[in-house]
């Protein structure tokens, strides 16, 4: 019997879901769950591997039973991820040593200082298309060996397994400690730090840099191609496991922005815009990062243009959980939406530094523009609004770069349900912005990556006769007052700058 569906694994930041899709994309059935956010420190960010491997075992079963399918009916299933989450195993034991470093968290920064020193912060840019940045997973290795009793030991004796979280779920999901395979793709291997762009493979002089023992790290594989049969959990035993991308990329697949010059935005914990520039990376020279798209099996792998921000959703949920204000991330458009404009407050969210196109390790949250006028309102109004002046920052630095004028933004993620913050995005873009009738596009991209490699799908044609809009916003706002708003805005980023040596 033929299968009639597709899976997809999607680990993200905050939680963990299984969904199952049909031939044209359309969700058969879904299940999520999410896991904790340890702060043990101000600026660290952790999560507790276990509690995810569990929280996936759980999603899948649950998919599953939903519409009570069985492991035949799946065709294989895709993996995406929250990616530079940086965890260490043991391969004996599927012990991790501790919890996983989250990409958000900040530990690393006298590293970044301490290896800036020798040729700067872009010292391996030409190489990775990355600065040093506490963002990647190079100096988070580095700190889990230094710091965790044994860790070099065991690197040394062969025991030690490094993966972000796709690798450790294959691993898992293919037989763990009884068998399971170490690999990783290619674009997730790219936000390590450690990977040369143009060889695809991991580069021996920074891995001596950073002290990094080649045996650690898993096999670099291609983004679509069957890796291995899942053996746990039961409900989709003999599967095959066959697409790995990290979130972001698998979010670009899923918005079928396969040509170069297509770009999409994710609104999700952070906010992330990928540009695609085809079979050769292109170099950065205003803050962005060159990053490995995706590659389909043996055909050449594709590269993009990406501008990371740290925080948007997640200054929501730093408003619902640390002030109260809401009590649900949905409330907080109604909140907004209760007041006429910001009131003259910006709210620019370096809680971790400022990522692209700043790349400002010792920046700090700042409110600015507070006036005895200034309510609840206009403070939810500003974290929305931060969101939108973020992706304009980017959309600039995108353009400078690649000489590209973005005619229209495709936007996903969570925050894109936010119709007051769409609204605002095109109006301080100045272009119209474009949300898909498929919103789930980072497990959809995940799922694509997988049916291409098995063929469930024919090909990206048939990927992109999938992809329809569900709703468009068109820019209504006057240019004097866009002009106005967006000069406040950087006055409030500047004022960020250097709040930590």
């Amino acid at each position: 019997m033929t299968a009639e569906f597709i899976g997809a694994i999607d680990q993200g930041t905050t939680s963990t879901r299984f969904i199952v899709f049909d031939r044209s994309g359309c969700i058969v059935s879904l299940a999520q769950k999410e896991h904790r956010q340890i702060f043990p420190q101000p600026g660290w960010v952790e999560h507790d591997p276990e509690e995810i491997w569990r929280n996936t075992q759980d999603v899948i079963a649950a998919a599953m039973a939903q519409k009570s399918l069985h492991a035949g009916d799946l065709a294989a299933i895709g993996i995406t991820n929250q990616r530079e989450t940086t965890l260490l195993w043991n391969r004996r034991t599927g012990a991790a040593l501790r919890n996983a470093i989250v990409w958000q968290d900040a530990r690393v920064a006298d590293g970044v200082v301490e290896f800036s020193r020798e040729g700067g912060q872009d010292r391996f840019r030409a190489k990775t298309g990355l600065p040093l940045s506490t963002y990647f997973s190079s100096l988070k290795i580095r700190w889990l060996l230094d710091h965790v009793p044994e860790a070099r030991a065991q690197a040394e004796a062969g025991d030690l397994l490094f993966g972000t979280i796709d690798s450790f779920l294959v691993w898992k999901l293919s037989g763990g400690a009884g068998g399971g395979i170490h690999i990783t793709d290619v674009s997730n291997a790219s936000r390590t730090q450690l990977m040369n762009l143009e060889s695809l493979e991991w580069d021996p002089e920074i891995l001596s840099v950073f002290g990094v023992q080649p045996q650690i790290l898993p096999e670099i594989r291609s983004s679509s191609e069957f890796f291995a049969e899942a053996r746990e959990p039961v409900a989709i035993r003999g599967v095959a496991i066959a697409g790995i991308l990290g979130d972001q990329q698998a979010a670009l697949v899923g918005q079928t922005c396969f040509a170069p010059g297509e770009a999409k935005n994710t609104y999700g914990t952070g906010c992330f815009l990928l540009l695609n520039t085809g079979e050769r990376p292109v170099a950065s020279s205003h803050g962005l990062l060159t990053t490995v798209a995706y590659k389909f099996g043996a055909k050449a792998a594709c590269y993009a243009l990406e501008g990371s921000v740290a925080i948007a959703g997640a200054l929501v949920q730093w408003l619902r959980d640390n002030l109260g204000l809401i009590e649900t991330s949905a409330q907080i458009e109604k909140l907004a939406g209760g007041v006429e404009d910001n009131g003259g407050v910006y709210f620019v969210p370096a809680f971790s530094g400022l990522y692209a196109p700043h790349w400002k390790a010792g920046a700090r949250g700042v409110i600015a523009g507070l006036t005895r006028y200034a309510n609840k309102g206009h403070l939810a109004r500003a974290v929305l609004e931060a969101t939108a002046f973020q992706t304009r920052d980017v959309v600039e630095a995108m353009e400078r770069d690649s000489g590209i004028r973005l005619d229209v933004l495709r936007v996903d993620g969570g925050m894109v349900e936010n119709n007051l913050l769409m609204q605002f995005q095109a109006d301080i873009l100045n272009r119209p912005v474009v949300r898909p009738a498929n919103k789930e596009t980072t497990a959809l991209g995940a799922a694509y990556a997988a049916g291409l490699a098995v063929g469930y799908f024919g090909g990206i044609e048939e990927l992109r006769v999938n992809w329809s809009v569900d709703r468009e916003w068109w820019p209504s706002m006057e240019d004097l007052k866009r002009d106005e708003l967006y000069k406040l805005w950087h006055r409030a980023v500047s004022k960020s700058f250097d709040w930590t040596d």
